[in-house]
């Protein structure tokens, strides 16, 4: 029935289709094929051809082909052009087999009927020939001699056909009256059929097409034996190809017919058979409502993701401006000078320095004072190791630096001190003190050269400019840290039925904004607010522990989420996504870096810290790629080359290429090892990755690997607004966090000082955002959304390293 929708359905319009719902099991189908030139959708007479071949198939030319009218021969057919038809679908990057179901029913001994023109195309075998051809159910005559019947009720497409075309070549969508007499039509000939069958027959109804010009989830329902002997009885279907409840594919149609016919599924069908799968709503009313609302989740979802990303990305930009100009700008007045009622205690050269006035060695993580001698903010190079940051920055060199900054350069009043018995960190993971610093005790010596001049310690800022008392980079940590909760709150949006509202694109925002709000009150909430990477930390766990939890329970939240898959494109049902990959990896790299920070803050041996955070990544890669979870073939080496980035420099080594082929070795080879693993189970239970094991020897593998190819230059070419966003994320983190600020040093180099984790929790996750960009379809959309969660948390981190580094 090409075109049918949940929402034709009615108990007076419908009777038929009603009692079989009441009777069999049903759910929505997602017909995704080959999609005519600048259409989304599925034009009848492909998913005629898609049912023949049991892969996505397609037509040439623009708009929807007509099927052909069979030629008659007495009783057999033969479907005119059928070469052509075969020949093209070499050339769409699926190389559907035609002909392959009806084909595999007469070369074991059964018989084929097809009514009506597009059934032929279905039943054919793969010289186009059919045995018994009828153009209407009356001309069919007694169906008992034969094994598979395939009928088209093609009213639906008739009346869509008669429709004025666009300039696509499609034609427009039916008027609600006419739709509602065309699916009375189709009923009333699928109770014919029905009448015309023997007992006991399996019957499937689904409604292979779109006659619209937007794509639909359409009906799908089953009565009598199912494949594995059970009855399809009043509940959901469900296939192994979605692991969704009441949710299946065009595909599964050609392999549940196989499999009730007790025949083998070639290799080229790609479906799997339909499972009857427990109960469903009390009432076939509440089913199809159900079943309705998915589809209007999918058309809303269509209609709000591009909006939502215009304004994410919007949104990204503008405020990356307005974080980069409160980090560089200068006063426009000067701080007031000292009075009578307020006057400046000047310090004195006897008094202990903080360590912040230590005068470092290595350029990366330096937060070194203007001094007579070094009167040049320092920059951060982000490519030193972790190993060269022990050996530059926080270990204290041979000599008494302590005591060589006190002679030069005594600290500003207010400056925060350490204790005479407390030292710099001696470890490139210990985090300093300098959350709760004593006050510094008033000076009686004259003011030093840099209070004279009015600047403040870390740079040329106007004295009394510190960034603990900005309220301005207060907000900014805190829109920050919104902005890196918004990515997973995209996810969990999905618990609230916001599709439903009356305004869908403000609900969705409105949802997604007050989830993140949520997660960034977590994460100031506790003492953790204090520390460097607290919040960080925070948002980061959440992000990786609720996407982790989802994939392992069925991946429910990825359905129609915004950066999640559409049932209706058909592109994946289960496991991870690419943007939920980029999400789930870069926030589990960075929750893995602040809780390392906060071992080693607390004298955690650094062999152990690096063994945990080594067993959660291991826990979290094995999820990705795990079959029954994961399911991500092209995310698991990127994820494993950027877990071992963040480890490596985690455990104060170099980074270097031979490390690097190692790990990508041992990511190629972990990745493999599941594929074959996967493509050692039976047909029916293989993901895509034992599929793609089967194509390497198949010999189709070449052709898969172009079809990805092909897709992420396009969505990297085409989709030019996350192309932008990527390349202003990173020139914001390289340009302005990692330059000098307002207050001297880099807020990056800071951040880095104070929590050297960090550093090799970004670059791990900037590594697996770059390889998951070259290995998946989804091209700029992984580094997009990577960068999404990972700048604006670092910026966070940045912000509270100022603001704990500059007294107030």
């Amino acid at each position: 029935m090409p075109g049918l929708e949940w929402s034709d359905l009615h108990p007076s319009r419908t009777p038929n289709l009603w009692a079989l719902i009441s009777q069999g099991a049903s759910a929505s189908l997602s017909t995704r094929a080959v999609p005519p030139p600048d259409r989304g959708i599925t034009c009848p007479t492909t998913g005629w051809l898609t049912i023949s071949a049991g892969q996505r198939a397609g037509t040439a030319g623009k708009g929807c082909l007509q099927p052909p009218t069979p030629q008659l021969t007495g009783k057999t057919a033969k479907i005119p052009n059928w070469p052509a038809l075969a020949a093209y679908q070499s050339e769409t990057g699926f190389d559907a087999q035609l002909g392959t179901l009806g084909q595999l029913v007469t070369d074991n001994g059964g018989k084929v009927a097809a009514i009506g023109p597009g059934a032929a195309l279905a039943g054919a075998d793969r010289s186009g020939n059919i045995a018994k051809y009828a153009p209407t159910l009356d001309a069919a005559g007694d169906l008992t001699p034969y094994n598979l019947i395939i009928m088209e009720a093609a009213d639906l497409a008739t009346a869509w056909t008669g429709q004025p075309l666009d300039e696509y070549g499609v034609p427009a969508s039916l008027p609600t009256a006419a739709r509602q007499a065309a699916a009375t039509r189709a009923d009333q000939q699928i109770g014919a059929l029905i009448a015309k069958l023997p007992p006991n027959t399996t019957t499937l109804v689904a409604g292979i097409s779109d006659v619209s010009t937007i794509a639909h989830l359409h009906v799908a329902i089953a009565k009598g034996p199912s494949p594995s002997g059970r009855p399809y009885d009043h509940g959901y279907l469900t296939a192994t190809s979605t692991r969704q409840d009441a949710l299946v594919t065009i595909t599964d149609l050609t392999a549940t017919a196989i499999q009730l016919l007790g025949l083998p599924a070639p290799r080229q069908v790609v479906g799997r058979p339909w499972q009857p799968n427990g109960p469903t709503a009390a009432t076939p009313a509440e089913t199809v409502a159900e079943l309705a609302d998915g589809d209007l989740a999918s058309q809303v979802l269509r209609e709000v993701r591009g909006p939502f990303f215009a304004v994410l990305v919007t949104v990204q930009l503008l405020f990356y401006a307005f974080a980069a100009l409160a980090l560089r700008r200068r006063r426009s007045t000067p701080s007031p000078r000292p009075t009578a009622d307020h006057p400046q205690t000047p310090s004195h050269h006897g008094t202990k320095p903080s360590p912040l006035t230590t005068n470092r060695t290595t350029p990366s993580v330096t937060a070194t004072l203007n001094t007579p001698e070094d009167t040049t903010p320092p920059t951060t190079n982000p490519l030193k190791t972790a190993e060269e940051a022990a050996e530059g920055a926080i270990t204290p060199p041979a000599t008494d630096t302590a005591n060589t900054t006190k002679d030069r350069t005594p600290p500003t009043t207010g400056a925060p001190e350490l204790p005479e018995h407390t030292t710099a960190p001696t470890s490139p993971g210990t985090e300093p003190p300098s959350a709760k610093l004593p006050p510094a005790e008033p000076s009686s010596t004259e003011p030093s050269s840099t209070e004279q001049e009015g600047t403040s310690p870390l740079g040329d800022a106007p004295a009394g400019d510190f960034a603990s008392a900005s309220k301005l980079l207060k907000a900014v940590q805190i829109v920050a840290v919104i902005s890196g909760a918004i990515p997973v709150s995209t996810f969990l949006a999905q618990l609230v039925p916001w599709w439903t509202l009356p305004v869908p694109m403000l609900s969705v925002i409105v949802t997604i904004v007050a989830i993140a709000g949520l997660i960034t009150a977590l994460a100031f909430a506790g003492p953790w607010r204090a520390h460097v990477l607290g919040p960080l930390t925070v948002v980061a766990a959440v992000t990786s522990l609720a996407l982790l939890i989802d994939v392992m329970t069925g991946s429910k939240l990825q359905v129609n989420a915004v950066t999640g898959y559409e049932p209706v494109t058909g592109g994946r049902f289960y496991g991870f996504s690419n943007i939920a990959f980029a999400v789930y990896a870069t926030g589990t790299i960075l929750g893995l870096a602040g809780v390392a920070q906060w071992l080693l803050g607390r004298g955690v041996s650094r062999v152990v810290v690096v063994a945990m955070c080594a067993l959660y990544g291991g826990l979290a890669v094995f999820a990705d790629g795990w079959p029954s979870w994961g399911a991500d073939f092209g995310g698991v080496p990127a994820f494993v080359i950027g877990l071992a980035v963040f480890l490596i420099l985690l455990s104060g080594k170099r980074v270097s290429v031979l490390r690097l082929l190692l790990v990508g070795l041992v990511g190629a080879v972990f990745v493999g090892a599941l594929s074959v693993f996967d493509w050692l189970r039976p047909d029916a239970q293989r993901t895509h990755l034992g599929n793609f094991v089967q194509q390497i020897i198949d010999g189709q593998a070449w052709t898969v690997v172009g079809r990805k190819f092909s897709a992420m230059i396009g969505v990297t070419v085409g989709n030019w607004s996350l192309t932008l966003l990527s390349l202003v994320a990173l020139a914001f983190l390289f340009l302005v966090l990692d330059r000098p600020s307002r207050w001297g040093a880099s807020a990056l180099g800071q951040a880095y000082r104070l929590t050297p984790a960090l550093r090799s929790g970004l670059f791990g996750a900037l590594t697996c955002a770059f390889v998951g960009f070259l290995m998946n379809d989804s091209g700029i959309a992984i580094p997009a959304m990577a960068l999404t969660v990972a700048v604006p948390l670092t910026l966070a981190a940045c912000v509270r390293a100022l603001q704990l580094t500059t007294p107030s």
